[in-house]
């Protein structure tokens, strides 16, 4: 499976990996990530896998995953935009 233009949704990028994981696929299967050093895409990246370890400590079976936060992390998870406050 060969990333392209990447998602700011990890999960659409999930999507489209396990097509390639078909029921009864027995080889594996190899992902590669196209990334260009120093450009928007990289930040995209840093974005997309910083998503995927808040998302994986949410989803865990107990609360320890507040603790696991930075406070950076943590006030932009409850930070409200002030547009969507105001509407």
């Amino acid at each position: 499976v060969f990333h392209f233009d990447r998602w700011w949704n990890p999960a659409v990028e999930d999507q489209a990996t396990d097509r390639a994981f078909r029921i009864g696929q027995h080889r594996n299967v190899l992902v590669h990530k196209f990334i260009a050093v120093g450009t928007l895409e990289e930040r995209i990246d840093r974005l997309i896998e910083e998503k995927k370890e808040v998302a994986s400590l949410i989803v865990s079976n107990d609360e320890s995953w507040l603790s696991k936060l930075d406070n950076e992390t943590f006030k932009a998870l409850i930070a409200l935009n002030r547009e969507s406050a105001i509407a």
